[in-house]
């Protein structure tokens, strides 16, 4: 079976929007996902380095911009 590996880490971005807070300097969400996800998107530029003592991740500016859009466009109902 091949996996799409960016499908995921979408998924997993979408699903750090629903934990998102705002502390004194950045957007933070709760890192409680898949680490390989989570290194991938640090990779990407999308969230900070995942790898602290730190339960949440800090999200660069175009990584809280990505999964407010992700999470709209894959969790919410359209209607008619």
């Amino acid at each position: 079976m091949d996996i799409d590996k960016d499908k995921i880490d979408e998924t997993v971005l979408a699903l750090l929007y629903l934990t998102t807070f705002e502390d004194n300097y950045s957007v933070r969400a709760w890192k409680g996902h898949d680490w390989d996800s989570l290194n991938r998107l640090h990779e990407k530029g999308l969230i900070g380095d995942p790898k602290n003592k730190a339960k949440s991740v800090v999200f660069s500016e175009k990584g809280v911009k990505l999964s407010e859009e992700l999470f709209w466009k894959m969790f919410v109902k359209k209607t008619e």
